[in-house]
């Protein structure tokens, strides 16, 4: 018994450790927004390792080989549908059309079996709370949702007002739960001191920060473990008068 446990321990860890490599191989789009094909591929890989960690009655080695196979056929895949626009058709579908002039084409939503809480979910996500500023919204193969607002209801842009910005910074972590990253504090030249400044005129310490940044105007966000929200919004389905 405990034989068999130090097996699947060690065969586990080399499927894990495996998994790790081949799901780089094969990129970022393996762990991202997944169309059909990748995700029939990610299910199939995973299925294939925890058979290779857990099936005791078979040779180690033929689930390894079966791994590999499958993922060098993945990257193959993955070439010709980039080389050839039919197959890539075939094996990722079409963007569709599934808002138009603010109008919501019910038939293409129902062939894309998208019901229309999951729509309106899908909208918030893009900052859209109406759907008449909407000129389109196409779902994509892997089921992500673009949208065009009517120009009319586009933000004005810098370029619109002739006007040159400076240029744009990243928000830099500097705390997470509680932790200080000195070397991302250290890259936006700020030290313990200016930080130990910011943090006593809010009278709150490090161990009470659950997040911290430093936004791109150099100003310190701050969110802590407990926050003092007194309004709490209920997100739930409406549930009727009655």
């Amino acid at each position: 018994m405990m034989e068999e446990t130090w097996v699947v321990a060690v065969r586990s860890i080399i499927a894990f450790l495996t998994l790790i490599i081949y799901t780089r191989v094969l990129g970022k789009q393996q762990m991202g927004n997944l169309t059909y094909f990748d995700y029939i591929n990610g299910i199939t890989i995973g299925s294939i390792a925890g058979t290779f960690a857990t099936d005791l009655s078979s040779k180690a080695w033929i689930h390894f080989v079966a791994l590999t196979i499958f993922t060098i056929i993945t990257i193959i895949f993955q070439y010709i549908t980039l080389k050839n626009r039919t197959i890539s058709k075939l094996m990722d579908s079409d963007p569709t059309l599934i808002i138009q002039n603010g109008k919501i084409l019910e038939q293409n939503l129902s062939k894309m079996r998208v019901k229309f809480d999951e729509l309106t979910m899908m909208l918030r996500q893009k900052d859209v709370f109406d759907i008449t500023t909407l000129d389109y919204a196409i779902l994509e193969p892997d089921g992500s949702l673009s949208v065009v607002l009517k120009p009319e209801n586009q933000p004005v842009t810098a370029k619109d007002m002739h006007m040159h910005p400076p240029k744009s910074k990243l928000m830099t972590e500097i705390i997470i739960d509680g932790l200080l990253i000195k070397q991302n504090l250290e890259e936006r030249n700020k030290d313990i001191n200016w930080l130990s400044e910011q943090l006593k005129k809010q009278k709150i310490t490090i161990q009470d920060i659950a997040f911290a940044a430093i936004l791109p105007n150099d100003k310190l966000y701050v969110d802590l473990f407990e926050d003092k929200i007194t309004e709490k919004i209920d997100m739930g389905d409406y549930e009727g008068p009655f």
